[in-house]
């Protein structure tokens, strides 16, 4: 089988991590798989070098940007046209907004060389809490127009699927709900070793460690992370990560007193091997498709701590692998970080717990054969 899958960009994040993963699934069981991505913004990191390492063919498309662009919008379009044509694959598996956008029209423009499957993948969504409303109220209006002219729409949990169906983008019947798959053994390095090496070159020794990694924008209200800092007697706080947000979480920081209890190691290669150096992972997110920092998280063995926010819930057990919070609860996500901090065996618990049912729940084998037959299906209606 010919598969296309087509993403806005390679950035570190789980959409491209679980793009990645799925077409290395796929090229294992013998399709002809080819990614095909954009530009990586400004000051945000690559996850190209994935694709080599797994060795899944990839094409880069310059066209094909974040921002909105109606000339480079069309030029897109009209590559990823020429691309269908020229392969004639039978799917066509498009994900995130943009590509989802440019990558769909294209399959309508391409003519006999439409493929005779069309996925689109919801790896969250921008229809609330992103824009103003009446950019959302627009965008949701595109995404109804563009479920049209798919065979089958993918979300990545319950939540962000009863979300879109909520906003009216398509029936609950045209969705499937396909989580995440990683291999983790792979990406996750916890040994005892890795920890006291990862803690001493951020100058920490024997200090309680809370985690968070991710790109600091509005949506993740990184701020938080500080203000639950604030609240607790004695926390390193390690970011890993970066954006339009660092500036305010420096001078927050300030402001609040515990510059010298944060720190912020920009973005990394290898996230994998410092989950271990955190005691518990911390999330503030105000939404969430799913959220893999907090899977890998608990691969780890590190419980979570989180806002209820999202697909979130679909990761954390509340009580059973981690503690859940209302957005922007910062006394009881404080609150939850203590209970953990003054009680060895049940963040020893949780962590454990969590790290037997991420391997459960979200392996790369489930998420390929589920993809698998979805197409099949479809083929063969």
């Amino acid at each position: 089988m010919k598969i296309v899958h087509a993403i806005a960009r390679l950035n570190v994040g789980g959409a491209a991590l679980s793009v990645l993963e799925l077409a290395a699934g796929q090229k294992a069981l013998g399709h002809d798989v080819l990614v095909v991505a954009g530009t990586i913004p400004a000051g945000e990191a690559s996850m190209e070098q994935l694709a080599s390492e797994l060795g899944v063919p990839y094409r880069n498309v310059p066209e094909l940007q974040r921002e909105l662009s109606p000339r480079r919008d069309a030029a897109a379009t009209r590559v990823i046209q020429h691309l269908l044509r020229e392969r004639r694959p039978q799917v066509l598996h498009t994900h995130t907004a943009k590509a989802g956008a440019t990558g769909r029209l294209a399959a309508l423009l391409a003519g006999g060389a439409r493929p005779g499957v069309v996925v689109h993948t919801y790896h969250g969504h921008v229809l609330s809490g992103y824009f103003a409303p009446r950019r959302e109220r627009a965008y949701r209006l595109v995404e109804r127009a563009l479920a049209l002219a798919t065979d089958a729409l993918i979300a990545v949990s319950d939540e962000v699927r009863d979300d879109l169906v909520r906003f009216g983008v398509a029936p609950r019947e045209k969705f499937e709900v396909i989580p995440y798959g990683f291999d983790l053994d792979r990406r996750i390095d916890s040994t005892s070793e890795t920890r006291v090496r990862r803690r001493s070159a951020a100058g920490i020794d024997d200090a309680f460690v809370l985690g968070w990694a991710g790109r600091m924008t509005e949506i993740k209200r990184p701020g938080d992370l500080v203000r639950v800092l604030a609240e607790l007697p004695a926390a390193v706080l390690l970011l890993a990560g970066d954006g339009e947000l660092r500036s305010e979480v420096e001078h927050l920081a300030r402001t609040l007193g515990v510059s010298d209890r944060v720190r912020l190691l920009g973005y990394i290669d290898d996230l994998g091997s410092w989950y271990g150096a955190f005691d518990v992972f911390l999330l503030t997110s105000a939404n969430e498709g799913t959220p893999v920092v907090a899977i890998e998280a608990l691969a780890a063995g590190v419980p979570v701590v989180a806002t209820d926010a999202g697909g979130t819930s679909t990761v954390v057990d509340d009580g059973e692998t981690g503690l859940l919070a209302p957005i922007g609860d910062v006394p009881a996500l404080a609150a939850h970080v203590e209970r953990l901090r003054t009680d060895d065996p049940l963040r020893r618990r949780l962590g454990a717990e969590g790290a037997r049912r991420v391997r459960e729940r979200f392996s790369t084998t489930r998420m390929v054969d589920d993809v698998e037959r979805l197409y099949r299906r479809i083929l063969g209606a």
